[in-house]
């Protein structure tokens, strides 16, 4: 991967070039988020040395120490979108990736809880680079007709190796002891070395470009701080609010009312086969019919989702309650791709790895938001604070995506250029 002078990132690879270049991507993607949710799914009994019968400090220790990976990326990706920009995707995908291979397996030496925080902190970093530079290559390689395609890929396997991952930590109950944790960590790190070599081979030879040889502050606002950007990004904040304290105590939570380990697993995995055939397919409807319908649909999925979610512990798992919830999240797993297509649209190619590290920004600021508000309102007021917390991201959710469909057709009645072109991205100057 050699330099060359700065000019549209976009125009980097042959078009023979770009699916090597995205199989390098998903690739990558998938491994750092299989040892992300494999890491969350154990934590709590990795942490505490025990499967069952978690205080109310040991809860508070343990979302102290998951949200710390959050944090680290929170803190650093912006800088690692503008690292993108500046030295190329590839570098700081690939530090990214053997950076998490060497960090996971760090962690499955130490129980400690200071060792565990910093390692944590540090994947978190080394996470939200992968990211950063997964997506700026995708609106690079990806034209404009299918990059709702391209999101959708990506989407489904950055969710699958969450989910999957989460599965494997979960269906390791009952099978491996406390003591046999450790080798979880150890065969996720080999996963990510294995996708660090996958990401090496099939980027061998591609010409990297450089961009400008510094970022001015005007620079990073122009690509971070514009309102059709923060509309597409906000929402994430808020649905990872709910996903973050999801991943993290689901597991203790499914083996406190004594459900197996396994079934939650298969569950779980079934869960990203759907991911895996919808994302993709939903993707494809948004290049036909428009982003921000796929984003209406999705939104209703989300909100839909919560208030039955929301209604469960009141009446039960009624026949009504759960048909709800399964009509719910078909129609929620539209929101995925019709948000990144749309954010990669509104890029610009110079500064996109900037634009799309705010994705990661939120993705990570929401986990440790919801981890504080959900168990602190649970702890306040019970199965009400969670009522209340599924309130709060319904709203926040639906506030954020009508606010930006009223932007798109005040701009289509003004006769404004088509807010969903056609044709490539505008570059930056």
């Amino acid at each position: 991967m050699s330099g060359a002078p700065a000019t549209a990132l976009a125009s980097a690879a042959s078009p023979r070039e770009s699916p090597r270049l995205l199989r390098a991507v998903l690739g990558a993607t998938f491994f750092i988020r299989f040892g992300f949710g494999l890491t969350v799914s154990i934590f709590a009994w990795y942490l505490e040395g025990r499967f069952v019968n978690f205080s109310a400090t040991d809860v508070g220790t343990v979302g102290l120490v998951t949200a710390l990976a959050p944090l680290g990326e929170f803190a650093t990706v912006l800088f690692a979108g503008m690292a993108a920009d500046r030295y190329g995707r590839f570098p700081v995908l690939l530090a990214g990736t053997g950076g998490s291979a060497v960090l996971l397996a760090a962690i499955s030496f130490t129980r400690a809880e200071l060792a565990l925080a910093g390692t944590n902190l540090l994947f978190g970093v080394t996470s939200g680079a992968i990211l950063a530079s997964s997506l700026a290559v995708i609106g690079d390689q990806a034209a404009r007709r299918e990059r709702g395609y391209e999101m959708g890929r990506f989407d489904a396997v950055n969710l699958l190796g969450y989910v999957l991952g989460f599965a494997f930590g979960l269906g390791s109950h009952g099978i491996l002891s406390n003591a046999q944790l450790p080798w979880l960590f150890r065969a996720g790190a080999v996963l990510l070395a294995a996708g660090f070599l996958f990401a090496v081979g099939s980027a061998r030879g591609h010409r990297e470009l450089q961009g400008a040889a510094s970022f001015r502050l005007w620079g990073i606002r122009q690509a971070v701080l514009r309102r059709d950007v923060l509309l597409l990004t906000m929402p994430w904040l808020v649905i990872y609010m709910l996903l973050g304290t999801a991943f993290v105590f689901l597991g203790t939570a499914a083996t406190s009312v004594g459900l197996p380990g396994w079934e939650v697993a298969a569950l779980i995995g079934a869960g990203g086969c759907v991911l895996l055939l919808s994302q993709p397919y939903y993707g494809r409807l948004s290049d036909r019919f428009g982003r921000v319908r796929l984003l209406l649909v999705g939104t209703a999925g989300f909100v839909g989702l919560l208030v039955c979610g929301g209604l469960v512990p009141w009446y039960g798992a009624t026949p009504v309650l759960l048909a709800g919830i399964g009509v719910s999240a078909v129609a929620a797993l539209g929101y995925g791709p019709a948000s990144l297509a749309s954010l990669a649209d509104a890029s610009r190619a110079m500064s996109r790895g900037t634009t799309m590290a705010v994705y990661s920004l939120a993705v990570s600021l929401g986990m440790v938001l919801g981890l504080a508000l959900s168990t602190g309102l649970y702890s306040a007021l019970g199965y009400a604070g969670l009522d209340l917390f599924f309130g709060l991201v319904a709203v926040g959710l639906a506030a954020f995506t009508l606010v930006r469909w009223r932007d798109l057709r005040r701009g289509a009645a003004a006769g404004e250029a088509d807010p969903e072109p056609a044709g490539p991205t505008t570059p930056a100057r």
